[in-house]
Parts: structure tokens; C-alpha cells; sequence
């Protein structure tokens, strides 16, 4: 690195520099100018002392800045990316060259099994590229499959491939730094994350691609996904839909059966007439039993088929004795009604009943689950008023037309001061410490970008620790001021949105996305969390969801009831798992505001039994249930290599696609590439000199031996 400095006098004139060199030759021959017994070679000396102090000091009270240069190069950045997933060795092809004549970028399609060698050797050869580029790049080597980690590896065991993810976080990481070229060995095929060809735009640099893999797909069968809804009601008839896919596997006849509890319930069989084979199958199902139903869809395997572990899918429905009856009540028309109707009845558990506060006649508290205010409050109805006093989930929904006293008086968890019934623009802001229950993160993001609700202009109290899912943000301002909170209000669950205008939110999203896929999960989570004990148990334990994925966290909630129905958590809450083997799991509950939360880690496959035990002074209680770990066949679901994918890559970032026999080629290819050299960093600081320590230091040696010498003199 080179370093250069220099002097700049900032507002100053450059001129002052001789003026207090001057000033200091004056200082000096005032001082000086009469023998006093000193010699006159000692009082020249004496003098020259004397006058650069002076010069110096002067100098200091001008303000002079110190500018320092430093040059610092900075090596090209080779980053060498490695697919360590599980197809990139199951779906290998024999170690063969290209054909004579034919390049890495052409469009035309290879032989099944030519240019490929083994993923081993891949590895190997990546290994050698450092060494083979030398000291005049900066080599730095990852594997990755759902996640990227330092060094190259021959494990092959991931069971997750993010290429896009990968390519990501490698731009994360080294934003703004010299990156020279980017070389991705793998299969291209990927089962996370979005569209890799989009991700690699945004990294500055060629990227070469290594084509792994065979672009011959094997024989195979398989269920590629399963569309059903996760709730059905007694006695009805309900549909699942399979997706089934074979490959290599023309002519033959595919079996699609379901099984409940090792009974067959369904089946049907289809011919296979391709070999690039996809049909939706529709299957009807009965729910004849109320509860979590376990359903099995299998395919029967055929003769030389490549595996039989993507034949199977475990689902579980919840079946249900009746439909949650939701009362949504209104002082007047608005188009916000509609909305929340149309989100909540998204979910075949709820059925929303709308009516106005004026018309309300004869209603039971426990007829309904939830009830819903939209800008109307309990004050004054006696109806009303009987629901609060039952502890019905009551969700309040604040707008223009809202009376604040009133719903001041209604309920204590948010109270608001406003001198006047004004309205301002607010936009949401997710939070994130809301533990009650778990919106995804595509939908926290989708709702920090819908346009701003109307919430009541005033003063708002803060609401219980934990409680707010959304704050306000008022333009680009972030406020404490809760929009929707969630809480345990001494037994009664209650919910708040302090702002109106959802219709905005419906037509953005619709918009933007094609869906209402945010508006109806918030809505869908909300009401769950109000109405998840609307069956008064005291003690109940439910998992975040009922089939979690093999590596996945096993997550489960608990909530314990005193007599007045009031969330508590002061005892320990034990839990123990049970597979189908016998092996068991305990664990111990960790409190998280007035409830229970548990985070088991990651599971074993299989299906498991769990029993959930504690004790409220003398009174025990119990619940149980079942969850499953179903393995992930992700990667073998795809068997054919996508080159068409890297190749594209390659070509759009100024790179080159090459097949693992030709790595050794890289070296060159990076050498030849004038864009990829060393980048020489210009840094410029500028320094005020009194900063400098070595002036003060120089300042005191100069007095320091003026006075030594006017000593050894005896003129001191």
C-alpha cells in the first residue's frame, strides 16, 4: 500500500506560510539580535530554534489541513461456488468429453451423457484452480445447497438446493468489493428460491458455469404436490388434488391410491402416455370421522423405477362437526365490509354473518365464536353488552364513524385522546416481537408496502408488551402508536385495527400480485388466535402445523386457563414425543408472555405421538395429539440437468458455460478476461495538523534544545 501526504490551507491563503515563517525570524532576531555574552555561531543556532517554533506555532493557529493519500490495490475476486445437494451425485453421467469442434456455448444439445466427469473430481479440479491462477487473484471457495458455507466439500448430502439464495448471499457479502469472476458448478436444478438468472444480474461480474449432471431425466414416478384444503366438515365430501409426474416411463399404467388408518378410501389409474409425463388427478374423500384425519397417497411402484421414496405423501385434514359463526356488526355501509367478509370465508372454517347494529334481533353469545365491530361500540346495547360479559372474542375496527368514549369505556387494552374527529393517512409496519401467533414473511413484507388506512388523529396509550403486530407509520416517520394489537384482556381475547380503508389494501395487492394472499392470512391468523379457545378448554397444546419437513424446527404453542378463563403460565409445562418405533422425546416448555412456546429442534422422520402434562395447584391437566416429519425428497423429484439454465447465466453476465472436463481451462479464460485485474482504491483523508502529534513532539525538541544549549551557555 502507498501512503502520501501533503499540506492544503483549506479558506486560508497559502501566502500566511511565509508570513509566519517571517514572524518567527522577527521573534527570533528581537530575542537574539544582542551578543549576551553567547557566542555568535551559538546564537545563530539559538536563534534558528527559536524561529521555527515560533513559525510553527503560528502556523497552528492558521488551521492548516494535513491531506493524506493512500493507494491500496486490491486483488480480482475469484469466488468459487459448489452445489453440494444430493442430485448432483445421484444423477451423475459417465466421465466423457465434449464432442470434437463443439463449444461450451453452443445451443446445441448434447448426447445423453457427454461432457461430464464425476462430481468428486469436480471438486478436485476447483481445488486446483487457486493454485493454477496464483498470487494475482484472490481465490475464495463455498459449497452451498439451501444455505452457502466456506470451502469446497465431496458430502453431496444436502437436501435442498437455492441457487439463487447462494448467489445472493455471495453478493451480500462481497457488495462493493473487486469481484472478478463468479464460477457455479451445478446441476441447475433448483427446489428454493426464485429464478437464479435474475440473481445473477445483479452480481457485476462473468460468471462460468460448470454443467454437472445428466440432462437425460430417469425412470420415475412420483407425486409432485398435493392442493387440498386443510379443513373439512362432517359428512361432506371433499376433494384433494395430486399432481403426478413419471419420466422415462411410456406405456405404463400408474396406480394413484389413498389410505386412511391402512384402509384404501380412493384410487384410480391413469396410462402414461410420454415420457415427460404431468396430469392433475382429482380424488374425492369422505369425512366420515370428526378430528385430525391422516391421509396416505402412494403410487405403486414399476419395474427399474429410480426410487420409490417420492411415491409417497402423507396430508391431515381437520375435520370439523361444524362451521365458527362470525357476527360482523356496522352502523352503515362501507366497502371495507365486504373485504373483511371475503377474507375471512377464504377459510372454510368460518362463516360470516353481516348485519347492521340497528337490525341486530335476538342473538345468543354462544351462537358465535367472534364477534366483529366495525366503527360501533357495546355502549348502550344490551346485546352487545351480554356478549362482553360472556368473554366472546370481541375485534374491534376504529374508523371515522367510530365514538372513541364509547370504546374507551368498552375495553382498557388501547385508549385514545382525540380532541377532534379527525383522520390522518397512516401506512402499517410490522413489528417484530408479536409472539402470539406467526404471519409469513411474505406477507409482513407485502403489508409494509400496501397504502395507508385512515386511523383516528390523536393520542394513544401503549398497549401491553408483545401485543402490536402492525404499528403506525406516519409517511416515512416509524411511531410507537400501535394499528392492529392482539391480547388476552382478563380472559376475553380482543383484537384492534385502529384505521379503516382494507379496500385500498384488497385492489394494491390484487394489483401488485394477482392475489389477496396477505390480506387473507392476516385475517385468517387473527381470527384463529381470537377463536382458538372459544371451546373454554383451560389446557391446550397445538404445533404450528400438523406435517413439518425433515431438518425442519418442530415448533409448538401451549396456553393454560385459571377458573376465570385468564391466560397464566406460573406452572412448568412438560412434553413427551413417541414415534412409531418407541423412541421418546421430552421436553420442557419456555414461557413467552402469558403463554407456553417450544422449540423441539429438528426430529427424527416418522409419525409421532405427543402428550402435553402440568399441574394448576392441585388440579392436573393433559392434551395430546399428533404431528409427522416427513423426509425430503426434493432433489430427487428432478433428474434432469437444466444446462439451458446455466448457459443463460453464463451468457448474460459475460461468462462461459463449461462441462466439468473442461475446468481446466478456467485459468485461462480468467487471465485473457481484460475486466478481471487488480483495482487500485484511492483514499483520501484530510487531517487538521494540530491533530498531528509529531508537530507537538517537533515544537518541544526545537525549545527543548534552544534551552539545553542557553543552559550549557550559562545564559539561563
Amino acid at each position: 500500500m502507498q501512503f502520501l501526504f501533503s499540506i492544503t490551507w483549506g479558506p486560508v491563503s497559502g501566502w500566511w506560510a511565509p508570513a509566519c515563517l517571517a514572524l518567527g525570524v522577527l521573534y527570533a532576531w528581537l530575542l537574539y539580535r544582542k551578543p549576551a555574552g553567547i557566542d555568535r555561531r551559538f546564537r545563530i543556532l539559538l536563534a534558528v530554534f527559536r524561529a521555527l517554533a515560533a513559525a510553527i506555532i503560528a502556523l497552528l493557529l492558521l488551521s492548516p489541513l494535513v491531506k493524506s493519500v493512500g493507494y491500496n490495490p486490491q486483488k480480482p475476486l475469484v469466488l468459487v461456488a459448489e452445489d453440494n445437494s444430493q442430485s448432483v451425485k445421484m444423477f451423475q453421467a459417465p466421465s466423457k468429453s465434449p464432442p470434437m469442434g463443439e463449444t461450451s456455448n453452443s445451443s446445441k444439445a448434447l448426447p445423453p451423457g457427454e461432457g461430464l466427469s464425476g462430481a468428486e473430481a469436480v471438486v478436485n479440479d476447483l481445488s486446483a484452480l487457486k493454485k493454477q491462477l496464483g498470487a494475482d487473484y484472490d481465490v475464495r471457495e463455498f459449497h452451498f445447497n439451501r444455505d452457502i458455507a466456506d470451502s469446497l466439500t465431496k458430502n453431496f448430502n444436502g437436501k435442498q438446493t437455492d441457487i439463487a439464495g447462494a448467489l445472493k448471499q455471495l453478493s451480500d457479502r462481497f457488495v462493493n468489493q473487486n469481484i472478478g469472476a463468479v464460477i457455479l458448478a451445478t446441476d441447475g436444478l433448483y427446489n428454493q428460491g426464485s429464478d437464479p438468472q435474475y440473481e445473477a444480474k445483479n452480481i457485476k461480474a462473468p460468471v462460468y458455469t460448470i454443467a454437472e449432471g445428466d440432462t437425460v431425466a430417469k425412470r420415475d414416478l412420483l407425486i409432485g404436490n398435493v392442493n387440498y384444503n386443510k379443513t373439512a366438515f362432517l359428512g361432506d365430501d371433499f376433494v384433494i388434488e395430486v399432481l403426478a409426474e413419471a419420466y422415462q416411463a411410456k406405456g405404463e399404467a400408474m396406480r394413484l391410491s389413498v389410505a386412511e388408518d391402512g384402509r384404501q378410501v380412493a384410487s384410480q389409474s391413469v396410462n402414461i402416455n410420454s415420457n415427460d409425463f404431468h396430469q392433475v388427478l382429482p380424488l374425492k374423500l369422505y369425512a366420515d370421522k370428526k378430528g385430525a384425519r391422516k391421509f396416505t397417497i402412494s403410487i405403486a411402484p414399476v419395474q427399474n423405477e429410480l426410487s420409490t421414496q417420492n411415491n409417497t405423501e402423507t396430508i391431515y385434514v381437520d375435520v370439523l362437526d361444524a362451521k365458527q359463526k362470525i357476527l360482523l356488526l356496522y352502523d352503515g355501509p362501507h366497502p371495507d365490509i365486504s373485504v373483511i367478509r371475503q377474507s375471512i370465508e377464504s377459510n372454510k372454517n368460518y362463516e360470516v354473518k353481516a348485519s347492521l347494529l340497528s337490525q341486530l334481533t335476538s342473538v345468543k353469545p354462544g351462537d358465535y365464536s367472534l364477534v366483529i365491530l366495525y366503527q360501533c361500540t357495546a355502549a348502550g346495547n344490551n346485546i352487545l353488552q351480554s356478549f362482553l360479559k360472556a368473554k366472546v372474542p370481541v375485534w374491534y375496527i376504529l374508523g371515522a364513524q367510530s365514538n372513541l368514549q364509547a370504546f374507551d369505556q368498552d375495553q382498557k387494552l388501547l385508549q385514545i385522546s382525540a380532541g377532534q374527529d379527525q383522520m390522518q393517512e397512516v401506512f402499517a409496519e410490522p413489528t417484530a416481537d408479536f409472539t402470539d401467533f406467526t404471519l409469513s414473511d411474505s406477507s409482513r413484507s407485502k403489508i409494509a408496502l400496501f397504502p395507508p388506512l385512515l386511523a383516528p388523529y390523536g393520542s394513544y396509550s401503549t398497549p401491553p408488551p408483545g401485543s402490536a403486530l402492525l404499528k403506525q407509520k406516519i409517511g416515512s416517520v416509524e411511531t410507537s402508536y400501535p394499528l392492529l394489537i392482539f391480547a388476552d384482556e382478563g380472559g376475553q381475547r380482543t383484537g384492534i385495527l385502529a384505521g379503516e380503508g382494507l379496500w385500498r389494501w384488497q385492489l394494491a395487492e390484487y394489483e401488485a400480485f394477482g392475489n389477496h394472499h396477505a390480506l387473507e392470512e392476516l385475517f385468517a391468523q387473527g381470527v384463529q388466535y381470537l377463536t382458538a379457545n372459544a371451546n373454554r378448554q383451560r389446557f391446550i397444546v397445538y404445533p404450528s402445523k400438523r406435517v413439518f419437513d425433515e431438518g425442519e424446527n418442530v415448533l409448538l404453542n401451549a396456553e393454560l386457563y385459571n377458573d376465570a378463563l385468564e391466560l397464566v403460565n406460573t406452572p412448568d409445562v412438560k412434553i413427551e414425543f413417541k414415534n412409531d418405533a418407541g423412541k421418546r422425546y421430552s421436553f420442557l416448555f419456555t414461557r413467552n408472555n402469558q403463554s407456553y412456546q417450544l422449540d423441539a429442534g429438528t426430529l427424527p422422520v416418522g409419525e409421532y405421538s405427543y402428550t402435553a402434562a402440568t399441574k394448576l395447584g392441585d388440579k392436573p391437566f393433559a392434551a395430546a395429539g399428533q404431528l409427522s416429519i416427513k423426509p425430503l425428497n426434493l432433489e430427487i423429484r428432478q433428474s434432469a440437468a437444466n444446462y439451458r439454465l446455466l448457459n443463460t447465466i453464463a451468457k448474460q453476465s459475460g461468462g462461459q458455460m463449461l462441462y466439468p472436463s473442461q475446468i481446466n481451462r478456467l485459468a485461462g479464460l480468467i487471465r485473457k478476461n481484460e475486466n478481471i485485474k487488480t483495482v487500485v482504491y484511492e483514499d483520501k483523508r484530510f487531517n487538521e495538523i494540530i491533530d498531528a502529534k509529531w508537530v507537538f513532539v517537533l515544537i518541544v525538541l526545537l525549545l527543548s534544545a534552544e534551552w539545553f544549549l542557553r543552559k550549557r551557555e550559562g545564559s539561563v
